[in-house]
């Protein structure tokens, strides 16, 4: 039995620091557990005079990643520096030089991961990746190993904490995006480009590692449907909860085994205050899943952050480490599916989904501005199941909300066109999509 697994780290950042610092702080219970030391041989960074607040031995730090992937008694390397062309050449160098690999890098996977996986399982070599999506929560290896036998219909999860934080706050006190927003900047929730979060992009490469992992499919960002959550204001949100919803980000995946295809979308979605999803505020993420066995189930925790990032990728660093310590090569799928079923699978337009919907119009306080609305939406099929009127102005007209029973997107895309341009509507429609308990 080897004496001890020896870890490489690229990246003493945030993530590489945590790690680092487990690795060294509960070195021997994780020895205890996984049967031998893990120990930090070399660990690369480009600020190696940095004071992290914890300490590794003489010789361990590194500006050279290639002091970690050229030597040979490193067994792990772990990919913490983020970004997608370096990270990309350094995994398969690390690859290339029989290394075992632990990336925390979604974006990379969510583009690149099929050639990655592709090549790690051709050299016989582990990849893992549980840190990529839902920080601390394993939802890589419950739909890797503890759902194996289920067939996935549906995932539907709050997968980034600085959206969640930012309508928590538009929900709790009022405040309008650019307020809340900024509030996460001061606390360090948000980056000064927010962007990649705010705009549903993060969450969208969590989700395409999600959808490859539940339905055994190539990765396919470029198809997911994105929208961001910049246009919310407290008035949805405060009409939301007189409905009896909360309104979050959700990524939400379907499978239809009938047609073989998926539905793979991120949108603020109004859902029923008794969907649990809907208590989860603040930075916290949250996961449901369906499967045909276990019914429905659900993961929560901390998304971010330091120490649970760290914990995730402890986990997969300890998964390898069982696999060398038990002479196996990949013991588990990296996808899940072995890699020759991994397939194509079409992924639905987000104009054929069928959903309920909530519309907000601006409107004159004219007569008839109902009927000729309700006569457009009848016109393309749309079913209302509500409709509220306030006396408070917005943009040189008064609000008008609507609930509406289940509808085709492209229906409802085309009606709120011809709603749009009625001389009685002062504003462009908002609409936000609605999932009820038993869609």
């Amino acid at each position: 039995m080897k004496q001890e697994i020896n870890i490489g780290i690229l990246g003493l950042g945030t993530v590489g620091t945590g790690i680092a610092r487990l690795l060294t702080e509960n070195a021997d219970l994780i020895a205890r557990r996984v049967g031998t030391p893990l120990t930090i041989k070399r660990a690369a960074d480009l600020e190696i005079e940095k004071d992290r607040g914890i300490r590794l031995a003489e010789g361990v730090l590194t500006t050279r990643a290639q002091d970690i992937i050229e030597d040979p008694e490193i067994d792990i390397v772990l990919e913490l520096i983020g970004g997608q062309s370096a990270a990309l050449e350094l995994i398969h160098a690390a690859i290339d030089n029989g290394k075992h690999v632990v990336t925390a890098n979604k974006a990379l996977l969510a583009e690149k991961g099929i050639e990655i996986f592709q090549k790690a399982h051709d050299a016989g070599v582990n990849i893992a990746f549980e840190p990529s999506v839902g920080g601390c929560m394993p939802i890589v290896k419950t739909l890797r190993e503890a759902l194996v036998g289920n067939r996935i219909h549906s995932i539907c999860g709050i997968l980034n904490g600085t959206c969640n934080y930012i309508l928590s706050k538009i929900s709790a006190e009022g405040a309008t995006f650019e307020d809340a927003l900024a509030q996460a900047q001061a606390h360090g929730y948000a980056e000064a480009n927010p962007g990649l979060d705010v705009d549903g992009i993060d969450t969208a490469h969590k989700l395409a590692i999600l959808s490859a992992l539940a339905y055994g499919m190539e990765f396919n960002f470029a198809d997911i449907y994105m929208e961001g959550i910049s246009g919310i204001t407290p008035m949805d949100i405060e009409f939301a909860a007189q409905c009896g919803y909360q309104i979050k980000l959700l990524a939400i995946t379907k499978y239809d085994e009938t047609e073989d295809a998926a539905e793979v979308r991120v949108h603020p979605t109004m859902i029923p205050d008794a969907n649990p999803l809907s208590k989860v505020d603040g930075t916290l993420n949250a996961v449901t899943i369906k499967g045909d066995a276990v019914g429905d189930m659900m993961l929560y925790g901390h998304g971010a952050g330091m120490m649970p990032t760290a914990s995730a990728v402890l986990s997969d660093i300890a998964d390898i480490a069982r696999n060398i310590l038990s002479g196996g090569g990949i013991r588990v799928p990296i996808l899940s599916f072995q890699m020759s079923r991994i397939r194509k699978i079409a992924v639905r337009p987000i104009d054929e989904i069928t959903t309920h919907y909530y519309f907000r119009f601006s409107a004159l306080d004219n007569p008839g501005v109902l009927s000729k609305v309700s006569g457009i939406l009848g016109e393309h099929g749309i079913s209302i199941k509500s409709v509220h009127q306030i006396e408070r102005p917005l943009n040189g007209g008064v609000p008008i909300f609507m609930l509406t029973h289940a509808a085709r997107e492209g229906m409802v895309k085309s009606a709120l066109a011809k709603i749009a341009a009625l001389d009685v509507i002062t504003d462009a429609p908002v609409l936000i999509r609605i999932e009820e308990n038993k869609s």
